[in-house]
């Protein structure tokens, strides 16, 4: 399967809370990497979810690789931090020096990076740009290959991804010349043009998927363009679709059901039988919302793709799982899952 991001170099994952974002983000890097490639993994929200992901030490404001693959790939992994991208940021435009390092004593740099609006986000945006700038031989500039073959970027929640991600078009209203206004107007064409794609995680439940719509929506109005919605966590249905059926109208079959049980040496009381059909009727109708919804996010036109529920937990392994997964989407190779479809 190809879409028309898949040559995207920066992949923004955003989600609501609790739908497991830094696991997507930590999955599509992965995928991404076997390709094989030198992959960037990002967070900026100072959570530390991808060093907990990979289980390594916690990341710094130094690029660290966190995962070495046996194809040559490999991803290396930051931690984001505004204070630092400041200083950074002072020296390369106005050569502060001890400078920059004064104002940081004098509180400065915490002034700018917590108070004034919008100048965190601008920071932490920058770093990220700065890294898909920045060319092997060490310039930022000329024939040379990227450093990085992709980036990808564990992004504020749903709730805030579309102010993140339009910051440094308000400041180069606000900043009509100088290298703040230069700088702000070239990552708003980074992230407007085709190199840019943010992806969406959800669950199949109604508040993850309104505020997914809401995003794709303001992501839209924005310029910006959304890739994929990432289900995340499916479970497979404990019923195929005739038992669903009775289920929901409770017309199973209680002698069956007792004469099953009595099979597995279960004790098949009245009390249990009607326990398991409420249980059942129940499952049917958590079904029906799943498949309400999942047809709500088919109907924004966009790639699904589906996770499944991962039974032992979070891990580096099972991050390895989902993105073996990912790799026809991200990669473009042609085996593809029947889970990824578009």
């Amino acid at each position: 399967m190809t879409t028309d991001w898949a040559r995207a170099r920066l992949h923004v994952v955003t989600g609501k809370g609790g739908t497991g974002k830094t696991t997507v983000a930590s999955a599509i890097a992965l995928a991404l990497a076997s390709s094989p490639a030198h992959v960037l993994l990002t967070e900026v929200e100072g959570r530390q979810g991808i060093s907990q992901t990979f289980d390594v030490p916690p990341l710094g404001t130094e690029e660290t690789r966190i995962v070495r693959l046996s194809g040559g790939g490999e991803v290396v992994g930051l931690s984001i931090d505004p204070k630092a991208a400041l200083l950074e940021y002072l020296q390369m435009f106005y050569k502060l020096g001890r400078a920059g390092r004064l104002l940081e004593k004098f509180g400065a740099i915490d002034f700018a990076t917590t108070i004034a609006p919008g100048v965190r986000d601008v920071l932490l945006i920058g770093k990220i740009y700065e890294a898909n700038r920045r060319r092997r031989d060490g310039k930022h500039k000329g024939d040379a290959a990227p450093v990085y073959d992709g980036i990808v970027l564990d992004a504020p929640p749903t709730g805030r991804i579309g102010r993140f991600l339009s910051v440094n078009s308000e400041v180069a209203d606000l900043a009509r010349v100088g290298p703040i206004a230069s700088q702000a107007g070239s990552i708003t064409r980074l992230l407007q043009s085709d190199q840019t794609v943010v992806h969406v995680v959800t669950l199949l439940e109604e508040m993850p998927v309104q505020e997914t719509l809401e995003s794709i929506d303001e992501l839209r109005d924005k310029g910006l363009h959304p890739g994929a919605v990432i289900v995340n966590m499916v479970r497979e249905p404990l019923l195929d679709d005739v038992a669903l059926d009775q289920a929901r109208e409770g017309r199973l079959h209680k002698a069956s059901i007792r004469t099953q049980l009595t099979e597995a040496g279960v004790s098949a009381t009245p009390e249990l039988v009607d326990g398991l059909l409420e249980e059942a009727r129940d499952h049917a109708e958590r079904i029906d919302l799943e498949r309400e919804q999942l047809a709500l996010l088919e109907a924004t036109g966009l790639p699904i793709v589906q996770l499944p529920a991962l039974a032992t937990g979070v891990d580096s392994g099972s991050v390895r799982e989902l993105a073996d997964l990912l790799v026809p989407l991200f990669v473009g190779h042609e085996d593809t899952d029947d889970r990824v479809r578009a």
